[in-house]
């Protein structure tokens, strides 16, 4: 059966992106999901004196080892000051060390939500011009503005949105199983 990992760019316990990528798992039909906690894989700044001290840390190499055991990816980012999270940041600089294409060539569904209403739109479109560098097939996108008012009961709740949602989870499904 085709696999896909999905976790959220956040260290945060409470991440709203880790219920928006829950959420969206839920959606895919006869695919296995392995919903990660990028806190398992937590890792120093990158920093070349530490590489050449101590080599690859081993979190590094075993989020590394699930994206190449997966089929597909759904990844959901967090923005801290219109980026990445510090903690994303770490475990994709450590993990370019081991392959700069460290997303294997996988398709990937990317997302991004907030509180306020532009829904984490600055860092989505960062990632949506730079992950394809990194060995990604970003074959659907999506972003969820306004989380508290948009996402209650462990669910989008706006149909217009969830609607997008669901053929986001589509397109990637398609692309999985092709």
């Amino acid at each position: 059966m085709k696999k896909v990992i999905a976790f959220a760019a956040s260290n945060s316990k409470t991440s709203i992106n880790k219920q928006l990528v829950t959420y969206s798992s839920s959606l895919l039909e006869t695919i296995n999901v392995d919903i990660l906690d990028l806190n398992e894989f937590s890792v120093p700044t990158y920093s070349v004196d530490i590489e050449e001290e101590n080599g690859i840390p081993d979190n590094a190499k075993k989020l590394f080892d699930k994206i190449t055991d997966s089929n597909g990816l759904i990844v959901s980012l967090a923005e801290h000051n219109g980026t990445y999270t510090a903690a994303f940041k770490s475990i994709f600089d450590w993990m370019s060390r081991i392959e700069m294409k460290l997303f294997q060539d996988k398709p990937m569904l990317l997302m991004s939500t907030s509180p306020g209403a532009r829904g984490g739109q600055t860092v989505l479109e960062q990632a949506k011009q730079s992950f394809p560098r990194f060995g990604t097939q970003v074959v659907a996108s999506f972003s969820l503005p306004s989380f508290g008012d948009n996402f209650k009961n462990n669910k989008v709740e706006n149909e217009a949105l969830n609607e997008d949602l669901t053929k986001a989870v589509s397109t990637l499904q398609q692309h999985i199983l092709s």
